[in-house]
């Protein structure tokens, strides 16, 4: 047995779904579909922290229930509490460069291009949709903060120029060494003629 609340995952149209479903609160991603400059990168980590403080609505995904196995006596039998969300992965709140990321993660489905979440860890049907959701939110969140540089303190910047000086120094001083130890052994550092 399926129940479906809204298919809007499916839809990958923006625009349509906006006029739709105004009471929709993800944030919508920036259009990059790579991260390569420091703007991008800047776009990106405001995209991360506004998607941290919300959930996944379940309007945007395919629920199903089913029954689920092992213990838990005449529940198991009775009462559908497998709950399994599927929901696509071009969806237009997925961002762009973090498909990549999503394509190789075990929950990507390859015959219907949608991420595949499922739980029974509860015995009840909605705490188990509200965690694949959770799990669904931290897939999304994770594939897209992968990608994503952080920007250098001055802090950090400072200890690693420390870092470099102290190393140019240690290789002076070997170099320097390295070469007395050449001079000794020629006889110009003992003081002979020659």
């Amino acid at each position: 047995m399926v129940y479906t609340l809204r298919r809007d995952c499916w839809n990958s149209n923006k625009k349509s779904q906006a006029s739709h479903y105004p009471m929709l609160s993800l944030p919508t991603p920036p259009n990059i579909p790579t991260l390569e400059t420091p703007s991008d990168w800047a776009e990106a980590r405001d995209w991360v922290s506004r998607f941290k403080q919300e959930s996944i609505p379940k309007t945007l995904v395919e629920l199903s229930f089913s029954r689920s196995s092992g213990p838990g006596g005449q529940n198991v039998n009775k009462v559908n509490t497998k709950a399994t969300v599927r929901c696509s992965a071009n969806a237009y709140w997925i961002p762009l460069w973090a498909r990549n990321n999503l394509l190789k993660s075990p929950q990507y489905v390859t015959s219907t291009k949608s991420l595949l979440i499922t739980s029974t860890v509860y015995r009840s049907q909605s705490q188990n949709v509200d965690d694949c959701l959770s799990k669904l939110h931290a897939l999304v969140l994770n594939a897209a903060s992968s990608s994503i540089k952080n920007e250098t303190t001055e802090e950090t910047k400072k200890r690693v120029e420390g870092f470099k000086r102290a190393q140019k120094e240690r290789n002076r001083k070997e170099k320097d060494q390295r070469s007395a130890v050449k001079q000794h052994r020629s006889g110009k550092g003992k003081g002979w003629d020659t």
